[in-house]
Formats: C-alpha cells, sequence, structure tokens
C-alpha cells in the first residue's frame, strides 16, 4: 500500500479546496446561523460529509482518507464549538481571526482569538524549545522504528517505537510549536498535550492531561448539553461513546475494518472514569503511584483495542515500510 498523502494531485487539490469552503462557510454559519439551526446543522454536515468523502475516496488509500476524513471532522468540530461559544456571549471573530482559529491551531476554545495581546505572553520561548526536542525524538524514533522490525520481525516492537515517535512528533512536536507560535503573538493557547505520565488517575489523564483539544470540544458539545438533562453520569458516558465515535471516523473507517474495538475502548474507559469519581465520592480516591499503576494499565493493556491490527497495517506500518506493507 503507498504512502499517505500520495493520491493523485487533482484530487488533493480539489480536496483542499472543499476545505477552504468549509472554513469560509463555517466562519459564516458561527457569526450569523441561528443557534437552533446551526447546531444540528454542524452534527448533520458531520454525518452527511464523512458518508460523502468516504465514498469519494474509496479508492485511496487508507493514510488518505484518513487525513481527510480527521481533517473534516476537526473543521466541523470548530463551527460547532464556536457557535456553542457565540451562545455563552462570545463577541464575533474576525475573519483573521477564524482563519487562524481554525486552520491553524488545533484547540476548541474560540475565545482565544477574540482580542490578542499586543506583546507576547510568557512560556512561547520553552514552549517552543520543547518542540524542536520532541520533534527532533520523535524522528528519531519513527527511524529507529524498520531498524527494530529488521533485526526482530516484532511487530510489536516495532509498532510500540513507531507509535510513540510519532506522538513525539504531532501531540508533542507540533503541538507545542503551534501554541508557542500563538503566544509569541499574544494569543494565550496553552499545551494541549501536558505531562501524561504523571497522571494519578483516568480522569486526570482525560480531563487535564491528554489531548486537551478533544476534552474541550466533547465538554463543550456533549456532555454539558446533556449533563443538566441527565445528570454527571449519562452525560460523562455520551461523552466517552462519542469519543468513541470519532475515533472510529479516525481509524477503522479509513481501513473498512476493525470496527468496534475504538467505540468500545472508550466505552470501557468511561466506565472507569464513573467508577474513580464514585470511589473518590466514597473517600477513596486513587491517587499516588498506585493510581499511576492503575492509569498505565487500563491504557496500555487494551491499546490493542484502539490500535488495532488493520488501522496499524493500513496506516502506520506504510509510513516507514514495516510490517506487511
Amino acid at each position: 500500500m503507498s504512502a499517505p498523502l500520495t493520491g493523485p494531485a487533482t484530487t488533493l487539490a480539489l480536496l483542499l479546496a472543499a476545505f477552504g469552503v468549509i472554513v469560509v462557510a463555517g466562519y459564516e454559519v458561527a457569526r450569523r446561523a441561528p443557534l437552533r439551526a446551526a447546531r444540528p446543522a454542524a452534527w448533520v454536515t458531520l454525518l452527511g460529509g464523512t458518508v460523502a468523502l468516504d465514498r469519494w475516496l474509496r479508492d485511496a488509500p487508507a493514510g488518505f482518507r484518513m487525513f481527510a476524513l480527521v481533517v473534516f471532522a476537526l473543521l466541523v468540530m470548530k463551527v460547532l464549538v464556536a457557535v456553542e461559544a457565540r451562545a455563552r456571549g462570545m463577541p464575533p471573530l474576525s475573519f483573521p481571526a477564524w482563519l487562524a482559529f481554525a486552520a491553524a491551531w488545533l484547540g476548541m476554545r474560540p475565545e482565544l482569538f477574540v482580542s490578542p495581546d499586543v506583546a507576547a505572553l510568557e512560556g512561547a520561548t520553552p514552549l517552543l524549545q520543547r518542540g524542536v526536542v520532541h520533534l527532533a525524538l520523535g524522528g528519531a524514533l519513527v527511524a529507529l522504528a524498520p531498524v527494530i522490525w529488521t533485526a526482530s520481525n516484532s511487530e510489536l516492537a516495532a509498532s510500540a517505537v513507531l507509535l510513540a515517535g510519532l506522538s513525539l512528533i504531532v501531540h508533542f512536536g507540533v503541538c507545542n510549536l503551534l501554541a508557542g507560535l500563538w503566544r509569541s503573538r499574544g494569543v494565550a493557547c496553552e499545551p494541549l498535550f501536558r505531562a501524561p505520565l504523571l497522571s494519578q488517575n483516568l480522569s486526570e489523564f482525560w480531563a487535564r492531561r491528554w489531548n486537551l483539544a478533544f476534552s474541550e470540544m466533547t465538554a463543550v458539545s456533549v456532555y454539558r448539553p446533556l449533563v443538566e438533562r441527565f445528570g454527571r453520569g449519562p452525560a460523562l458516558l455520551a461523552a466517552f461513546a462519542v469519543s468513541g465515535l470519532f475515533h472510529e471516523l479516525a481509524i477503522s473507517v479509513p481501513v473498512r475494518a476493525g470496527f468496534g474495538l475504538p467505540f468500545l475502548y472508550f466505552v470501557i474507559h468511561g466506565a472507569l472514569v464513573w467508577g474513580e469519581r464514585a470511589l473518590a465520592r466514597a473517600g477513596y480516591p486513587l491517587l499516588g503511584w498506585s493510581g499511576r499503576l492503575w492509569t498505565v494499565f487500563w491504557l496500555v493493556v487494551p491499546l490493542p483495542m484502539l490500535f488495532h491490527r488493520p488501522f496499524l497495517a493500513g496506516v502506520v506500518w506504510p509510513l516507514v515500510q514495516i510490517g506487511e506493507t
């Protein structure tokens, strides 16, 4: 299978043009559309657009489909969180500010871009430095993965090193660089991945340390609308279920296999977080080393459900030509 983003130039050009249309149209929806119409329209667009995009790119490499589906979902969710921010009283973004938020930042807090400070904010330089270091470390691990595969013929070892390298590049390299660049421009962006290895329980990991952009999105678009109607527990489980569906979109749909496994991973974690909170209310919070061991166990042991073998073979391994390419 060919590597991601090697589809025909015309397909890529049309895809990028479609993304541009979504950004421009999304600005008008987020700025002017009635709230009662904008919310369901965003969800319908996400569902219908995903189906249409998957059919259009049915013959493209799995990695290319993943790129297209993830970017499309990201842009639509930008519109939804901007609509919700307007409902909370956020002033409308200017079009340049909307472009910055929608196309040049992965976080889900549009209010950061309403009126940035004139001067650079503290912490920009350390974030830029950490981003460069993580990019270098991640690149080294990605380069090491095929060496490990050749030496050991171990898919598990090579995949672990490759996934760790990709995470360092994207989550701790690119995201920190973007946060640092925006802080240098006076926009109060924060790291989206904050020392996850220090998490003492799954609640802390998912809510305050791992992929805060996704946490922000599910909190705004799923948890908060449901919590007043159904209560904290059902709203929490619904947020994790929606997270599972989004990961199905990014992981299973591109390779058309492994359906249900990423969803199950997040449903299990939702139930575990609910259980953790019940223990904390009863006076038995998970903290310290026991909490950390608990967290690592439940993140790592079921991980093959999240990154299942069809996804590894269809998207991840072809990046460095290991495994069954």
